[in-house]
């Protein structure tokens, strides 16, 4: 198998993908592609992904973006390592909830709380108002989902935890304010071990923008 990811490794879609492989303790290879450069418009990417993004993943003779789509089709193709999407149909229908929800809203956080300044460290200035109220509404949802749920959105791990802990960080670790409970929840799931490697990848030098 073959993923490919951006360069700076800061993509969040990348990241579900990477974690989802090596929870299913699949072999693969990261390609990186310097999107900056517009390596996913090379004509030999374009036919592998015909969306020209990141992630895309390469499976025998089958291409796949999105990165929820290719968690789905791991956990559906692979059954052996670790279950990526809950058993039940009323825990996975709120897995996928929360990630459509984090992929398609919040604009203001993703916009103001770009990923560099998860992975890179980079600051940015306050949030704006639209921000804060987006971080309101981000923080109140994660609450009432966690509340009672041993910690996991659906009472155990998912990978829509990651994907929720990457939104939560946006503001975590920049040093927004964050009610206690989410900023420990984003950073056990920092910690995860498949998690873990995604953050320990070398990545070139940024310059914010």
């Amino acid at each position: 198998m073959r993923l490919y990811v951006d360069s700076n490794y800061v993509s969040p879609y990348a990241l579900t993908a990477f974690v989802s492989l090596v929870e299913k303790e699949l072999a693969f290879d990261v390609e990186p592609l310097d999107l900056a450069k517009h390596a996913n418009e090379n004509p030999h990417y374009a036919r592998a992904s015909l969306t020209r993004r990141v992630p895309t993943l390469i499976h025998e003779d089958f291409a796949l973006s999105e990165s929820s789509a290719i968690a789905e089709y791991l956990d559906e193709a692979f059954p052996g390592g670790t279950r990526l999407y809950p058993g039940g149909p009323r825990e996975r229908a709120r897995a996928r909830q929360v990630q459509a929800w984090v992929r398609s809203d919040l604009m203001p956080i993703r916009e103001e709380r770009p990923t560099f300044v998860v992975f890179c460290g980079t600051k940015r200035p306050p949030l704006s108002a639209a921000a804060r109220a987006a971080a309101d509404k981000l923080t109140t949802a994660a609450l009432a989902w966690l509340d009672g749920s041993r910690g996991y959105l659906c009472g155990s791990w998912s990978i829509a935890d990651v994907d929720l802990a990457m939104m939560l960080q946006r503001l975590v670790a920049h040093g927004d304010p964050v009610p206690a409970p989410l900023a420990e929840y984003a950073h056990r799931q920092w910690r995860r071990p498949s998690v873990a490697r995604w953050i320990a990848q070398r990545r070139p030098p940024i310059v914010d923008y």
